[in-house]
């Protein structure tokens, strides 16, 4: 019952922002912030986190119009976030691969992968289908399960599970390697 009252006062307060309440939106902003950190943080690292889910939440404000209502705020939301945060990747990563290409050394700490895997992973990220790519993320970034993306989503767990499929098919192909490209 809670949660049904909370998609209301979502979907209200969405209208509301559409037309210009910073009130509804503030309101929004406190509903899900916790959750949007708790993304970027998992996509990004600690150290982005903060200016990211504000970005988040610009872009948010910007498209808020768009939310139709046809799924849930949290769920429109989420989506504006992932593609948020995976455009703010492929820009961290071609940042670090600038700064690497200039002759000053690659900032993270203990770095397994050259900075051009990373650059070349994040392209192949962003060059998925948006189905396969935000199944992708949910699922091997994030780690939800097939039922949970499904939910989220409004699809079948067989639908998750095939873009899943599609997504590291297209990655391996992208990456131009056999091996698994995800866990």
């Amino acid at each position: 019952m809670e949660r049904v009252t909370t998609e209301l006062q979502d979907t209200q307060d969405a209208r509301l922002a559409a037309g210009g309440d910073l009130h509804a939106f503030e309101r929004l902003y406190r509903r899900h912030a916790a959750r949007v950190h708790s993304l970027a943080r998992r996509m990004l690292g600690d150290e982005e986190a903060d200016e990211a889910t504000q970005d988040v939440f610009v872009r948010a404000w910007t498209k808020v119009g768009t939310f139709a209502g046809r799924a849930a705020f949290g769920t429109w939301l989420h989506r504006v976030a992932v593609n948020s945060l995976l455009g703010r990747r492929r820009d961290l990563a071609l940042r670090r691969e600038r700064t690497v290409a200039d002759g000053a050394e690659d900032e993270r700490p203990g770095s397994r992968r050259s900075p051009d895997l990373d650059l070349d992973f994040e392209t192949a990220i962003g060059r998925l289908p948006v189905g396969a790519r935000e199944i992708f993320v949910l699922h091997d970034v994030e780690g939800y399960r097939h039922r949970e993306i499904a939910g989220q989503l409004g699809i079948s767990s067989g639908t998750s599970k095939s873009q899943l499929h599609k997504a590291r098919m297209m990655l391996r192909e992208h990456l131009g390697s056999g091996r698994k490209v995800a866990p």
